[in-house]
């Protein structure tokens, strides 16, 4: 029998996603299967706007970026339909069965890991594949996107070079990764930044302060800080882990969602962390400073060499995986092979940089600051 794939790329755009399409569908049509793309997300299935593709699909999307399907962060058990949040589980699993579906292929984060769980535990045969330029999803050694963003993060990082130092100025430099500071970490060491600042690490301002003053008295009248979007100060993130230990042990209902909008106010708060930290650092050093924030430029334009690799040899192993019968898994990217992991061991972890990373150790080796 002609097994029918189901393809759709969830959470934000990342560098590659075309390539994992294209690794899928080129890899399925070779076991003569019938693969079908849904638009935008979770909500394209739930709306049922399903694209059937051909061979030639296919063609020129390998160095394209962004996803040929669009996307969404809309969430199957919490979708907004005609101003209601309501649980669309049910519809999603209508649709699969009218579109013939053997799998639903979900290319995801680490929101999309949890959500393709969801749908396996209503019945649906699932499998994902680890997309981010976060590089945060658990038991893969990297995500697709994450090469891209670190490159361009880098060629950032070392432009702002030439004009800090022209203008004695400190760069604060603002790189994503959510709450993970991968991104800021490689892009901070690849592009010699003088001061890495991490979620992982919480800083004191002071530390960080008389780095660049160390600096200056050498006669290095400019630095580069590389700050992760998520990074924050001790005292802020003491703070905000209380409020999360407070949510997690609200007693009920009502206390939880006190919790969670006390929580959220705080984030909301600490948004603009970075500007704080730039204005910080000029009055406690006397150097201008600069904020450089370079958002969703990370995440756009021709994914590189190294993510187009990874994301073929996780595709075409999914769809390995699939005509085996191996459903409820996530490929990741393990040493040199591509594994299949149980979803459950996924889906609600995040992969943080441990403090005695290799990396971390390096940064510290070449006299980076870390803030603590």
């Amino acid at each position: 029998m002609t097994k029918h794939i189901g393809i759709l790329t969830a959470g934000g755009d990342t560098p590659g996603l075309n390539a994992a399409i294209r690794g899928v569908g080129k890899a399925a049509f070779g076991y003569d299967m019938q693969v079908i793309g849904f638009r935008d997300g979770f909500r394209g299935l739930v709306e049922n706007r399903a694209l059937r593709f051909a061979a030639d699909s296919m063609s020129g999307i390998l160095t394209v970026g962004g996803t040929i399907l669009g996307t969404s962060r809309d969430k199957p058990h919490r979708m907004q339909v005609g101003g209601k949040t309501l649980d669309m589980t049910d519809v999603i699993v209508e649709n699969y069965d009218a579109n013939h579906l053997d799998v639903l292929v979900c290319l995801g984060g680490g929101g999309t890991q949890k959500n393709a769980l969801k749908l396996q535990e209503a019945g649906l045969n699932v499998i994902t594949m680890p997309k981010t330029i976060d590089n945060d999803v658990a038991c893969t050694d990297v995500t697709f996107g994450f090469d891209t963003a670190l490159g361009i993060a880098t060629d950032a990082i070392d432009r702002l070079h030439s004009t800090a130092h022209s203008h004695h100025r400190i760069i604060v430099c603002e790189i994503m990764g959510h709450r993970a500071g991968w991104l800021a970490l490689g892009a901070g060491i690849a592009g010699g930044a003088d001061v890495i600042l991490l979620p992982e690490i919480p800083y004191d301002i002071e530390s960080v302060a008389e780095a660049i003053r160390e600096r200056v008295r050498g006669g290095k009248k400019f630095s580069i800080v590389a700050v992760a979007e998520g990074a924050l100060a001790r005292d802020q993130a003491q703070t905000l882990q209380a409020e999360e230990s407070a949510k997690a042990g609200a007693k009920n209902k009502q206390d939880k969602k006190k919790a969670k909008a006390k929580l959220k106010r705080l984030e909301s708060e600490y948004a603009d962390n970075t500007l704080r930290l730039s204005r910080q650092l000029e009055a406690l050093t006397g150097l201008e400073s600069r904020v450089t924030i370079l958002g969703h430029l990370q995440r756009g334009g021709t994914p590189s060499a190294a993510d187009r690799l990874l994301a073929t040899r996780l595709g075409t192993a999914c769809a390995d995986l699939i005509q085996q019968g191996e459903y409820g898994i996530m490929v990741a990217s393990q040493g040199d092979q591509a594994v299949a992991v149980a979803l459950e061991e996924v889906a609600g972890n995040r992969k943080l940089v441990p403090v005695d990373h290799p990396w971390i150790e390096s940064a510290r080796r070449v006299g980076t600051n870390l803030g603590d």
